[in-house]
């Protein structure tokens, strides 16, 4: 009883009110725009219960350096600027939003990313696909082409 009493608790702590901060949208803007950042890598301040950015990755870095980029036992929302060649032979890109939570990390940070997570895309205007990963493999590159396609 004691642990549903707390999971009720966690719970009800991480769907207040989450403070996005200017920062976030901002530097996506620049990625989707201006094409000066190919990933930005977002996390989420517990104590000042705000979503800031946590990494930019520069235009010259590609989708290894943002998974490189992911912590192992923390998770994080991520957006990656996806460029490619479409099969009528076009240059397109599509940006990708990916909630990453690894099953190393606390069970106060699953689920205060997972109820969290909308209100950052809400301000993220422009996504067109979502990855939900908890392990490397669940967003792996070739996941991310396939969906693309």
């Amino acid at each position: 009883m004691a642990m549903a009493y707390k999971m009720r608790f966690v719970f009800a702590q991480a769907t207040q009110g989450m403070n996005i901060k200017d920062e976030c949208k901002s530097w996506f803007t620049e990625m989707k725009w201006k094409k000066v950042h190919r990933f930005v890598v977002y996390k989420i301040d517990e104590k000042t219960r705000a979503v800031l950015v946590d990494k930019v990755g520069g235009p010259g870095e590609g989708y290894e350096q943002l998974v490189a980029a992911l912590p192992k036992d923390d998770c994080r929302y991520a957006v990656f600027d996806f460029d490619f060649v479409s099969v009528d032979n076009c240059q397109k890109s599509k940006i990708f939003f990916i909630a990453w939570s690894p099953a190393a990390s606390r069970i106060r940070a699953k689920i205060l990313y997972a109820t969290s997570k909308q209100a950052l895309r809400r301000v993220l205007e422009g996504v067109h696909y979502e990855v939900q990963a908890t392990d490397a493999s669940e967003m792996g590159f070739d996941v991310i082409r396939e969906r693309a396609q």
